[in-house]
């Protein structure tokens, strides 16, 4: 491998020269600098990373961690944080906690032993400890929450209005006439599951219909929480809910299976909405009403964040939440063939 020796070899110039020269230092003259260029260039010089990761203390690596890869909400999250930190001369590497608190602690200490520049993170569901992420904050190192944040940590949070969102679907469903609106939650101690049944509660509440815990499932966030949820439904409801509010559209998918397997109609029996717009959710039979969330501007947003925390010597901003809006996408499977409108709930 070539180096700043190889170079200063070559023109007869000490190795702080073409080092400063490298690094276009002011002292330098231009042609020196014109000189240490060109032969770099002749040489096919390239920094060594590590070496200079060594002298900092840091690297241009951005940990990135995410509960699970297979959805493709954090696909395209990442296809966001990956356009930007190319563009800002990072590399990402990626982690995957799968849900686990233990391999969350895990994949931290592996991206610290990196000598990573900073943090990307969407808190595992099973998270109820955060000592992992007051370690990076006491080393100062720049961390930035995405889609799960945790208002116990001081750092900043790129989210999306997980409460307006669940508040407009669920008055959607009041509005098409609905009385028996069912929610599968997500963990309680989640933001997202959190803010989502605040929203639900809020919006029947203000519609004057009361809140039956009956009608509330906590789980998980996933498909098999959507089937194990409708069975929970059908053994704590004498009547069966008419429609039901999914936390994500992975759950939605269960609850949809089991609607089909039971022989219930779509929306006429029951209605189905869920979460985040994922690809498949148009593509059911009937199509899937949810809420769209920014997916690849949450990832775009989350990378611009923790870039400018990483080019500030003081994190002046470092307890900033970002909200992005979401968007309420009604289809088929909240609208009833047999109505003729919207009516109000009395």
């Amino acid at each position: 491998m070539i180096t700043i020796k190889d170079i200063a070899s070559r023109l007869n110039i000490s190795v702080s020269t073409v080092s400063r020269a490298l690094r276009n230092h002011p002292d330098i003259s231009t042609e020196t600098k014109r000189r240490v260029i060109a032969m770099a260039d002749e040489l096919d010089y390239h920094p060594n990373a590590i070496a200079q990761s060594l002298k900092r203390n840091r690297t241009n690596l951005i940990g990135v961690i995410v509960p699970q890869v297979k959805h493709d909400f954090f696909a395209t999250v990442m296809s966001g944080i990956a356009d930007v930190a190319y563009n800002a001369g990072y590399s990402v590497m990626i982690f995957q906690s799968n849900e686990t608190y233990e391999r969350e602690v895990l994949n931290v200490k592996a991206v610290m032993a990196q000598r990573a520049a900073g943090f990307l993170v969407s808190i595992s569901k099973a998270t109820k400890n955060y000592d992992h992420f007051l370690q990076l904050v006491d080393k100062d190192i720049p961390i930035v929450f995405f889609d799960r944040g945790c208002d116990e940590i001081p750092v900043s949070q790129v989210v999306v209005d997980d409460y307006d969102g669940a508040y407009q679907l669920v008055r959607h469903l009041i509005d098409t006439g609905y009385r028996r609106i069912a929610h599968l939650a997500g963990p309680e101690y989640l933001s997202i599951g959190k803010q989502r049944l605040d929203g639900y509660r809020d919006a029947l509440k203000e519609a004057g219909m009361p809140f039956d815990p009956a009608l509330v499932v906590t789980g998980g966030l996933n498909e098999e929480d959507g089937l194990s949820g409708f069975n929970r439904l059908q053994e704590q409801c004498p009547q069966f809910p008419d429609a039901i509010f999914a936390v994500t559209d992975p759950v939605a998918y269960g609850v949809f299976q089991r609607l089909r397997e039971h022989r219930y109609r779509i929306p006429d029996d029951v209605a189905l909405a869920g979460f985040s717009d994922s690809n498949i959710a148009s593509l059911l039979d009937p199509p899937l009403t949810t809420v769209r969330q920014p997916t690849y501007e949450i990832g775009q947003e989350a990378m611009n964040v923790l870039h400018r925390l990483i080019q500030q010597k003081q994190r002046t901003y470092r307890l900033k939440k970002y909200v992005l809006k979401t968007e309420l996408v009604v289809r088929e499977s909240t609208l009833k063939k047999s109505s003729t409108g919207g009516r109000k709930y009395e």
